[in-house]
């Protein structure tokens, strides 16, 4: 699962640093993925918001065996 997710990360990758930001894999367990937010996303408002409504609905579409995407 984690090659999906990184595969997944690579597709949303692009938006992220086209604002300054990105996004970086830490863990995948039992469903649950881990991802740090850098760069201009790191202490954004809005950051809740890009991790949730962005990356967390996006890996779930990709991958069903996602349950949960948490910052680390």
């Amino acid at each position: 699962m984690e090659e999906k997710v990184k595969t997944a990360l690579e597709k949303i990758r692009p938006a992220l640093q086209a604002d300054g930001g990105d996004v970086e894999l830490v863990e995948v367990k039992e469903g649950v993925v881990r991802v740090r937010l850098t760069g201009a996303c790191k202490g954004c408002p809005m950051a809740s918001m890009t991790l949730a409504n962005g990356i967390e609905r996006i890996l779930k579409e990709e991958i069903p065996e996602v349950k949960k995407v948490e910052e680390a």
